[in-house]
């Protein structure tokens, strides 16, 4: 009998060989490490930002298993002059951006120059005291404006279900709690913004200390100029629970990676 099962899964593991080779097989094994990503967090950023760092790392270690990609993790870019982020597909920002004059520097010209990046939450919060003119163009849109206060859930809506990031997701559905940041002016108002996800306007007055009661309010988006993603989720420990908002995490991921100029590393 072992014999006999030992043979049938020869014949099969044979066949499935001679079908890829074939381009009959419908899956695509890696050989190899399709690509690199390098994930960067604040360990001494205030306690919930830190709580979903630590989620989001573990989250995105999930996703390779089996080395289908490799991911490196950091606390600081100090390290990674421009030479040295070309190397990645995508820099994942959590809660965390680039701190000084050439650390920024290296930053733009990675993006400029076809980078990848999916940043979360206070990866993307400027003010008046942030002083880099840069970020809001990258971005598409203006400075914090303001937020609900404490963290809850939010329903949430599609504002196209066309793009790769949403073609998955329901029209709407209800994302974990969070706090979310408003912008001024909306990345809506950006030609090179598509926004991909907004607070439903049924949620208004939203928030139960700090209550926002009107606005536009995107919360994720792709400034069409660059290869980049914008989720606004990140704040607490509960930004893993939901399958339908993990699902939008990994398609945003995915499909940032899979616009590589250097060629989409899926199909290879």
């Amino acid at each position: 009998m072992k014999k006999i099962l030992t043979l049938i899964v020869a014949f099969v593991a044979c066949s499935a060989i001679w079908a890829q080779d074939n381009g009959e097989y419908a899956a695509n094994y890696a050989r190899e490490p399709r690509f690199r990503a390098l994930l960067h967090y604040e360990p001494h950023a205030e306690e919930a930002h830190v709580q979903f760092d630590k989620q989001a790392i573990e989250f995105f270690h999930k996703l390779t298993y089996g080395e289908g990609w490799l991911m490196d993790v950091t606390t600081s870019l100090a390290d990674y002059p421009y030479e040295k982020l070309r190397e990645y597909s995508i820099i994942i920002s959590l809660n965390a951006a680039p701190g000084g004059p050439a650390q920024r520097e290296a930053f733009e010209k990675y993006m400029e120059n076809g980078g990848g990046w999916i940043g979360f939450h206070a990866s993307a919060y400027n003010d008046r005291n942030t002083k880099w003119p840069w970020l809001n163009k990258f971005l598409g849109c203006g400075p914090f404006y303001c937020n609900n206060w404490p963290p809850q859930p939010a329903l949430v809506e599609c504002d196209t279900q066309e793009h790769p990031v949403t073609v998955t997701l329901p029209q709407s559905f209800v994302v974990p709690a969070s706090e979310f940041y408003q912008w001024q002016p909306s990345p809506r108002k950006n030609p090179d913004v598509e926004v991909l996800l907004s607070i439903s306007p049924k949620m208004y007055p939203f928030g139960l200390k700090d209550v926002v009661k009107f606005g536009d309010f995107p919360i994720v988006w792709t400034n069409k100029k660059y290869r980049m993603i914008y989720l606004n989720m990140g704040h607490g420990d509960e930004g893993f629970i939901d399958a339908t908002q993990n699902l939008l995490f990994v398609n945003a991921f995915r499909w940032v990676v899979s616009c590589d100029p250097k060629g989409d590393p899926f199909k290879k």
